[in-house]
């Protein structure tokens, strides 16, 4: 009933169909061929025939739908927006104009704007502004006091902070009193300090650690009133007493607050030691866990010296101090509980040091000090950046200070553990005085509780005691006197006082420290004082104009000093005088001063007093032992300026400002002694010269990137002035370049702004304006509020109204020294040269300024000699620089850039004419043609490309290459530029009509007139020459000199106009042939491979990563060749193969490409077109290709593109051979060393390693290593990123249609307009923007309106290309981007359609790159698709031209068609999650298309695809098998070669299946017709590809001897082409699977599986095998199923039958989902057998499965022997496994049923071939056999066999039909008695001696046995020997 019903389906439908198509037919008659309407016929007839006929098969012939269908949900669908004026007819030249201007709005205008900013290693013109001079400060920590309390409180108890590294053995900090008292305990002391200083109450300190040290401790002491008796006696009642024993001990407490009160009272002044205790700092930072340690380096807020960084740079560290940062760790409050007692006898530092380093160990030294018990509560932190209420070291306020009457935290002055390299910058006058140690054992009387009284006398008298001792806590702030501890009865105690003095700025002779020794009297004793003085000693603190400091061991008096002993030292043996121990030192003290005032140095003493001896002129002047008179002052100055070399460093660095200002005074200042001016100009700059370098040798590590010395550039920033006459106001900064893009412009350049300073407001209104506000401007980065006062108050430097008599100028007198100098001091000026060029700059501005010559011409601002001095000068560094490249490279590049720097700067002081010439003096000197003979030409290379680069950066660049100027050769070859000339006048001429070419060429007259950028073009040309040895770096080094350049013009306000930047972008013009000439070797964008070079054919590329030898540049260099240097002509395309080829990396190409680019959006089009039109096709095909790469290069890649930083675009290309290249030829510039030593990196690359990430989202280096990415930052970037795109394409769609317009009149337009056509199809292909694919439409339709033969009469392939292109945006989600799409594709019909009789082709191109588009992307929407094709239909019904044409029908039929494949992709849609079903639609659509071979092909691939995706490699192979015999048996039908296979009948070795691609017959379908097997594949090497691609997946598939019937084919066809290297490769694969076919392989698994219920539609009640991965187990693919169909219909829905029983529907819930699975065996018939012999045989071309169900007749699954039944199920599928599928339909069942006898004969007979196979195993295996065995014989399975015997051969059945099944059985009985024997035989020659016992029992077991079978199997049945008729069973096979 079902089949006739389908039967009648199907005529019904055919029916239609032919009336439809009958239809059809006779309305098209006129404009149709007969072969035509007969292909349309046969196909839509077989696509439906095929679909009914199926669909009583299986789901694959499920109907496909109806045209009437189609059209109704077409006819539904609702059309995008119609394009306005698309179906007009319109000129050609109004349409371009019109396209021209739509493309124009809503532009960016700086296209580099949206490109990545240019790398920061490579912008050497960069230079940073030097940090401000201030006050150093390393890493700083918060110390707070919190409490301190003891078990008990009977006296006050005061403590004292201090940090210590105990690795360095010295004290780091002073110290820091704190009083944590209660006021009743204060109390106590009031009498004694009743004036309590607000400084002195401070409980936070903040202390400064400039090298951080796991050694550094904080040791805490605590002192108390001295009292009566030994520290000992003095600690015990804390040691022994609690609070809670309050009670216990009230009398005793009581006593002892009695005597504190009444020792307060009266010893109130001294303090006696009491305890101590240490906290180490590194368990601080470490327990309680820093932050992020690893982000400490980008702690930069608070701007330290460099001395915060050096350690990073250049100071070796341990690797605990590596973990040592104080900065950022987790602030923690700790209680400290123990304390230890101090020791008499072991105050001094040495012991401290001991005990600590016994802290950080177990240690018995310390177990043995007794612990007091006390808690004191600290909190350590971080310190703020801007801490409120701190006074600094001196107790001054530093802001923020709002109260004055608040706690205030003390910062505490640092003493570093090492040199620090820091100029003074604030003032400071310290002094510390630390007693040590007295020994008064020799003295008699009563002295033994001694104390020492410090005072700082003014003079001899008493009262002249200065009050500059800082009080300690809860005191006045300043005293006259400080005592220190008292240490009971000890005649010769240690002390560890300290104590602090601000001493007065001018000291004088007269000023000492008087020590005065008093024995304390503790007990209260009449006529008895407190104290009484036991002696007396005294240091005068300035001995020849020198501040005394240091340790010292002094002599005692025990007298009073006498008169004017203050002059002398106590060393003197005064008449009179009693001293200590016979005169000998007993007392020990050490003086330290932090001073910025007295510089402890004795060479730097001399130099000062010198000159204040010249200044003040105070002759005779006493100096040590020489008098400075008149006659020596000279010499001796001189002497000390030489001397200055042996000061120490650090010393010199502090007093660095002071001391260039005075070498520059005695410069500017010649002395004048005795009426003669004294010429010390040539001292002084050798003087300054060798400090400069060895200040610059000393501190590699505070450098920028320049090599210069941030405290030397500092100085010149801030601090440098020439010397005046009047008062000088405060120094000021000149000539700083941008440290960062100005906000407004967002670019890291400076040429955009002031060159002089990044903070002017606006730009000059001449180019002389610069200096003026040079002068004028202030420091861009101000001090913090504790600066010196001269950096907070910069002032406007107003010009003396006198001029100064008669000075030198500082700027001559430095040429002129320079230039005159000799050996040491020149080599040591050139190491420093940046530091003399800065200043003779800095000098210059300021002599301008200062001697109002600003308005003057420049040829007139400085005297001949002095800018003679200049030029040899520059000639002199240039032949340096020539002549030691290869020696000095760190110093040549230093000085190098140097000097370009110091010419940008002169070309805004000097006559620019003047520095130009100055420019060629150093190019003749480092010229090209020395490159011949150079050792190193890319080194050479590099310091010029360095040096144009800088001198490029200068602000006024543009104006200096007279942009608009004619070609005409000028005058002189670098005019000057006049002084006035504006900006605004710069570009208001036009250019002239001149020879257009040499505009586009580095011709002499370009480079004599663009005299800037034609050296920078010509060294980026010579550095691309495809010949060259331009190497990476160079590559890299070149590029971005350009790429900055333009940078800067599009962040420049000055050029925003667009007639301005065309000009600007004559300056580059010739980069456009420049870049086409390096199109061979730039990288390609286009290609996913590996290659990396374009035209890969034609050039060899020696520096390819792949390739194994070494390049011939590298050989040569390693042989010491000289490597010659030639420029190729222009456009000379590369016709020699093997021609060395320097590639570019990715990153180069990509910035070059975006240069190219903005030369093209800028450049004047009108200029383009002439020069376009005299350029030949081939360079025209060459411009076009260029522009192809920068459509790949610059393709939106999407926000995951994005996300991987390390993607292709911005990777550097370092390989090993890359380094080694660079290495050998020696490109690895010092410059780039410095800079990675500099930043501390760790990359071994030249190149860095962080670099190219965007600059407008402030992205750092840590963020590359970030492992998450801030999405608002992607999506930021990915906007910049697609605006780049969008840009980046309308230029080359402007460049387009500029060719276009162009070579529209000439003869050899067509290879041209192909190519055109090919860029735009490439553009479409690519992810763009909706704004630049309506430009692009209407691009593309203008062209095929202007050359329809382009399409329509050439190559297939760009009709095909468009189609696809076309139709894939007419799926697009954006609307106006499908209505675009719509209209070009209907246009393209229309146009197709006009020319005639070809619309055939047209419909095959389009329904093709349909099924293409489907088939491999689904990402499109079937719905957008849908609404387009409804609006190319409405285009068709609107169009009134062609409305009574058949072409609307035509349009119509074709649509529809193209409808129909949308619907099936709509249903593979629906079952993407659905591998079985959706590989079942693809099937399907293949099938449907039949006679469609090319689209039979592209479905078949598709299937492929999928299935490779999965892994099923059997199945891809077959699909790719059914496509070679698809192929095959169309070719046989064009040609008859007997070597290619004569089609499908073929390939029935490799597949059963295969036949199903035979050919209709030719008389209906004939592949000569156009548009038919028009594909690539439908070839003789599209057949071999296709084989090819089948073996490699049956290789993968481990179906190793399918491979041999594949090549089989393929064999004959290499051997008719000779292609023996083929051959060769096919015999090698072939050889390789050979030897893998005995290799373990396992096959798939195989299932039935039964799909029941309504809710499944078409598969209902349809049985499948599905073939699954091998060793998959049942209850896998149940799962699987049941998890898919389970999220399909729900969970309670699907429901799986446990058993494999005859399923009865009627039984079924119909609202359920059933699913019946059970595993099944290939069944083969003994037949098969015979031929299927190897394992692969057993499991290829398999149609029959097998599986078995026991039953019982009362409906059990299992009962006893004698009632088990077995059904045997027999299933034969539609085609042979493997197939394209991995499901085939059961088309055929057929069932056996065995009764219980039968079954116990399969069960003996498969243990009988388990014994056999046992026995005889080759190896033999004995455990597998004794298994075996012990399954059949032993005890306890006796029952198994034996049981078997009896229930069924103990009787003879009374059935004769019976009979012989029990004969069989019998039979099968004595064959396994017969097994038994011979596995027990074999048995017993296997097993050793231990197992004879178990081989003996198991042969007892089978004699029992035989005995028990013995009589049932002889017994015969008689019948059996008599002729009796056949019985027949029940059921029958």
């Amino acid at each position: 009933m079902v089949v006739n019903t389908i039967f009648l389906k199907f005529w019904f439908h055919f029916l239609i169909l032919v009336l439809f198509q009958t239809c059809m037919t006779c309305i098209n008659t006129n404009n149709t061929t007969l072969s035509e309407h007969k292909r349309r016929y046969f196909f839509n007839f077989c696509l439906w025939q095929d679909d009914s006929k199926r669909h009583s098969v299986s789901l694959d012939d499920t109907p496909r739908g109806s045209w009437a269908s189609s059209i109704f949900d077409l006819k539904n669908s609702t059309p995008d927006a119609l394009l306005p004026s698309v179906l007009e007819r319109t000129a050609a030249e109004d349409m371009d104009r019109r396209n021209a201007e739509n493309r124009q709005q809503g532009r960016h205008a700086d296209l580099l704007g949206l490109y990545p900013a240019p790398d920061e290693d490579e912008a050497i013109e960069r230079c940073a502004i030097p940090e401000v001079p201030k006050e150093h400060s390393g890493q700083r920590i918060m110390v707070k006091c919190l409490s301190l309390k003891f078990e008990i409180e009977i006296e006050p108890i005061f403590g004292t902070l201090a940090l210590y590294d105990v690795r360095e053995k010295k004290k780091i900090s002073e110290d820091f009193h704190f009083d944590l008292n209660s006021d009743q305990m204060k109390s106590l002391l009031r009498p004694h300090s009743p004036h309590v200083a607000i400084s002195t109450l401070a409980r936070s300190a903040i202390f400064s650690i400039t090298y951080p040290s796991p050694d550094i401790f904080l040791v805490i002491k605590l002192e108390k009133v001295l009292q009566q008796g030994d520290i000992g006696e003095c600690c015990e009642p804390y040691m022994v007493m609690k609070e809670s024993d309050s009670t216990k001990h009230k009398e005793k407490l009581e006593k002892l607050r009695a005597q504190a009160e009444q020792m307060c009272t009266r010893l109130g002044r001294f303090r006696m030691p009491f305890a101590w205790t240490a906290i180490h700092l590194l368990n601080i930072v470490s327990s309680v866990g820093g932050l992020d340690r690893s982000d400490s380096d980008s702690d930069t807020e608070r701007k330290g010296t460099w001395n915060e960084r050096k350690k990073k740079g250049f100071e070796r560290m341990s690797v605990g101090e590596d973990m040592c940062n104080f900065t950022n760790f987790r602030p923690a409050t700790l209680t400290v509980t123990n304390f230890f007692k101090q020791e008499g006898d072991r105050l001094s530092d040495e012991d401290l040091y001991k005990f600590l380093a016994d802290m950080r160990r177990p240690s018995s030294v310390l177990r043995r000090l007794r612990p007091v018990t006390a808690q004191l509560k600290i909190d350590i932190s971080p310190a703020p950046e801007a801490p409120h209420y701190c006074l600094s070291p001196e107790l001054l306020h530093v802001k923020p200070y709002p109260d004055p009457r608040v706690r205030p935290t003390k910062e505490v002055l640092e003493f570093p553990a090492r040199y620090v390299y820091t100029p003074h910058t604030t003032y400071r006058n310290l002094l510390y005085v630390y007693p040590q140690s007295v020994n008064f054992s020799s003295r008699q009387g009563s002295v033994r509780n001694i104390a020492v009284k410090v005072q700082f006398m003014a003079g001899e008298d008493p009262s002249q005691a200065m009050p500059v001792i800082f009080g300690k806590s809860s005191c006045a702030e300043f005293y006259k006197e400080a005592y220190t501890q008292v240490i009971y009865h000890n005649k010769s105690p240690e002390f560890y006082e300290e104590v602090k003095m601000k001493i007065p700025a001018n000291l004088t002779d007269n000023h000492h420290l008087l020590f005065t020794f008093y024995h304390i009297s503790c007990q209260t004793k009449q006529n008895t004082p407190l104290e009484t003085p036991v002696g007396y000693t005294w240091i005068p603190l300035m001995q020849h104009g020198r501040l005394r400091t240091g340790s010292f061991s002094l002599p005692v008096s025990v007298d009073k000093p006498p008169p004017s002993y203050s002059v002398l030292t106590p060393d003197v043996q005064l008449p009179g005088m009693k001293w200590v121990d016979n005169h000998k030192g007993v007392f020990n003290v050490e003086v330290k001063a932090a001073s910025s005032v007295h510089t402890q140095d004795p060479h730097l003493d001399k130099f000062f007093t010198l000159v204040y001896v010249l200044e003040e002129y105070s002759f005779p002047y006493r100096l040590k032992d020489v008098i400075i008179t008149e006659a020596n002052v000279e010499a001796e100055l001189k002497a000390s300026m030489a001397a200055l070399k042996g000061a120490l460093l650090d010393t010199c660095v502090r007093f660095l400002h002071q001391l260039m200002s005075k070498l520059i005074l005695l410069i500017v200042h010649p002395p004048v002694i005795a009426g003669q001016i004294v010429n010390l100009g040539r001292a002084a700059f050798e003087a300054m010269a060798l400090l400069v370098n060895q200040i610059h040798k000393n501190l590699e590590g505070n450098q920028d990137h320049h090599g210069r010395n941030n405290l030397l550039s500092s100085y010149i920033h801030y601090c440098f002035h020439l010397p005046t006459t009047e008062p000088v106001s405060p120094p000021y900064a000149t000539l700083s370049r941008a440290t960062a893009r100005p906000t407004s412009l967002l670019l890291s350049r400076s040429k955009s702004i002031s060159n002089s300073n990044p903070d002017l407001a606006s730009t000059p209104a001449t180019p002389d304006e610069e200096v003026q506000r040079i002068i004028g401007s202030k420091a861009s980065e101000r001090a913090c509020n504790r600066m010196s006062a001269f950096i907070e108050t910069a002032s406007i430097l107003c010009p003396p109204s006198r001029q100064i008599a008669k000075k030198v100028l500082l700027h001559e007198e430095l040429a002129l020294q320079w230039v005159v100098s000799t050996s040491t001091v020149r080599e040591a000026s050139l190491q420093q040269a940046w530091f003399f060029f800065q200043l003779m700059v800095k000098s210059m501005s300021h002599h301008l300024f200062l001697s109002s010559r600003l308005d003057m011409p420049r040829r007139q601002r400085f005297p001949d000699r002095f800018v003679d001095d200049i030029a040899a000068l520059v000639c002199a560094i240039s032949a340096d620089i020539a002549s030691r490249y290869h020696k000095d490279v760190e110093l040549v590049e230093r000085l190098n850039s140097s000097l370009a720097f110091f010419l940008n700067d002169l070309l805004s002081l000097l006559d620019r004419g003047f520095v130009f010439n100055l420019v060629r003096s150093y190019y003749k000197q480092v010229h090209i043609n020395k490159l011949h003979t150079a050792q190193n030409p890319n080194s050479l290379t590099a310091l010029r490309m360095d040096f144009i680069r800088i001198v490029c950066s200068h602000e006024h660049y543009v104006t200096l290459n007279l942009p608009c100027a004619t070609l005409s050769p000028p005058a002189s070859p670098s005019p000057s530029t006049s002084s006035t000339t504006s900006q605004s006048s710069a570009f208001s001429c036009h250019v002239q009509d001149q020879g257009v070419v040499s505009m586009f060429e580095l011709s002499v007259p370009f480079r004599q007139q663009h005299f800037l950028s034609g050296l920078l073009l010509a060294e980026l040309s010579l550095i691309l020459e495809p010949d060259g040895e331009g190497v990476f770096f160079l590559h890299k080094k070149a590029i971005s000199a350009l790429h900055s350049l333009l940078c800067s013009h599009d962040a420049d306000p000055r050029y925003t106009d667009p007639q301005v930047r065309s000009h600007i972008a004559q300056l580059y013009l010739p980069l456009i042939p420049i870049v086409m000439e390096t199109l061979g070797q730039l990288y390609d964008f286009t290609d996913p491979s590996p290659q990396r070079v374009r035209h890969a054919s034609v050039l060899v590329d020696d520096n390819d990563p792949d390739n194994g030898t070494i390049s011939q540049s590298v050989a040569m260099a390693i042989a010491g060749s000289p490597l010659p240097h030639s420029k190729a002509n222009h456009f000379t395309l590369p016709s020699v193969a093997g021609r060395q080829c320097s590639t570019l990396s990715a990153e180069c190409s990509r910035t070059l490409l975006v240069c190219f680019l903005w030369v093209l959006k800028n450049a004047d089009a009108g200029l383009l077109e002439r020069w376009i039109s005299d350029l030949s096709v081939p360079q025209i095909n060459r411009l076009l290709d260029l522009l192809h790469l920068c459509l790949s290069c610059f393709e939106y890649k999407g926000k995951k593109a994005l996300q991987r930083i390390n993607s292709l675009t911005f990777k550097k290309s370092q390989d090993m051979k890359a380094r080694l290249e660079e290495a050998i030829l020696g490109t690895i510039g010092a410059r780039q060393e410095m800079v990675r030593r500099c930043r501390g990196t760790t990359e071994r690359s030249p190149y860095g390693g962080q670099e190219n990430v965007r600059w407008r989202k402030n992205v750092t280096h840590w963020r590359q290593n970030a492992d998450r990415v801030d999405k608002s930052e992607v999506e930021q970037e990915s906007v910049v990123d697609g605006n780049l795109a969008t840009e980046a394409a309308l230029i080359a769609l402007d460049t387009l249609e500029v060719i276009v317009k162009t070579v529209v009149m000439s003869e050899l337009k067509e290879s041209v307009l192909v190519g055109v056509l090919r860029v735009l199809l490439h553009s479409m292909a690519g992810n763009q923007s909706a704004l630049f694919l309506q430009h692009c439409f209407s691009t593309q339709r203008a062209l095929v309106y202007k050359f329809p033969e382009m399409l329509f009469e050439e190559d297939t392939e760009l009709c095909a290309d468009l189609c696809l292109r076309l139709l894939r945006h007419c799926s697009s989600s954006v609307s106006s981007i499908r209505s675009h799409a719509s209209s070009s594709l209907y246009l393209l019909m229309r146009q197709n359609f006009e020319i005639g009789n070809n619309f055939a082709r047209v419909k095959m191109q389009v329904t093709m790159s349909l099924s293409s588009l489907v088939g491999t992307s689904m990402k499109f929407n079937e719905e957008h698709l849908r609404r387009s094709l409804k609006t190319i239909l409405t285009y068709a019904e609107d169009d009134l031209e062609l409305r009574d044409s058949p072409f609307p029908e035509q349009v119509q039929d074709l649509v529809f068609n193209l409808h129909m494949i949308l619907t099936d992709t709509v249903k593979m849609k629906e079952h993407q999650q659905d591998p079985e079903m959706l590989i079942d639609l693809m099937y399907r659509i293949a099938k449907g298309y039949q006679n469609s071979p090319d689209l039979r092909l592209t479905w078949l691939q598709n299937m492929a695809g999928k299935h490779s995706e999965r892994g099923n490699h059997a199945e891809a192979a077959h699909c790719l098998v059914h496509s070679a015999a698809l192929v095959a048996e169309y070719l046989s039908m064009l040609e008859d070669c007997r070597y290619l296979p004569i089609g499908c009948v073929s390939f029935q070795s490799i597949s059963s299946n295969v036949l199903e691609e035979s050919a209709v017959s030719d008389d209906i379908l004939s592949p000569e017709e156009e548009g038919i097997c028009s594909g690539k594949y439908f070839s003789e090497s599209g057949l071999v590809g296709l084989l090819e691609q089948a073996a490699a997946s049956f290789n993968m598939a481990a179906m190793y001897e399918a491979i041999n019937e594949v090549y089989k084919i393929l064999c004959p066809i290499h051997e008719a082409n000779r292609d023996f290297k083929k051959l060769a490769s096919v015999h090698g694969k072939l050889q390789d699977a050979f030897n893998k076919v005995y290799n373990q392989r396992m096959f798939g698994t195989y299932f039935r599986v039964g799909l029941y219920g309504c809710r499944f539609g078409d598969l209902d009640e349809q049985e499948f095998v599905y073939k699954e991965p091998s060793i998959t187990k049942l209850a896998e693919i149940s799962h699987r199923l049941e998890e898919f169909y389970s999220e399909r219909f729900g969970d309670d829905v699907v429901v799986i039958i446990k058993d494999s029983n005859p399923v009865d529907k009627n039984k079924l819930d119909p609202n359920k989902a059933y699913l019946q699975i059970t595993y099944v065996e290939p069944f083969f018939d003994t037949y098969e057998l015979k031929e299927r012999i190897t394992y692969f045989d057993k499991n290829y071309n398999l149609r029959t499965f097998m599986y078995c169900t026991p039953f019982t007749l009362d409906g059990r699954a299992h009962g006893d022997l004698h009632e088990q039944y077995k059904r045997k199920t027999i299933l034969t599928t539609s085609h042979a496994f493997p197939y394209i599928k991995t499901r085939i339909n059961v088309i055929h069942k057929e069932e056996i049923v065995l009764m219980p006898m039968e079954v116990a004969i399969e069960d003996m007979q498969k243990k009988t071939q388990e014994l056999a196979f046992a026995t005889h195993q080759d190896p033999a295996d004995p455990k597998m056999l004794q298994m075996v065995l012990q399954g059949c014989v032993g005890t306890t399975v006796n029952q198994g066999p034996l049981e078997v015997a009896q229930v069924f051969l103990s009787e003879i059945p009374e059935d004769p039909k019976l009979f012989r099944h029990h004969n069989k059985l019998r039979l099968c009985f004595k064959d396994f008695s017969k097994r038994c024997e011979d596995a027990l035989r074999k048995n017993k020659s296997l097993i050793g001696p231990d197992q004879k016992e178990y081989h003996r029992e198991l042969e007892r077991n089978y004699t029992k046995l035989r005995e028990a079978l013995f009589p049932l199997i002889n017994r015969k049945i008689p019948q059996l020997y008599r002729p009796l008729p056949l019985p027949t069973t029940p059921t029958q096979r």
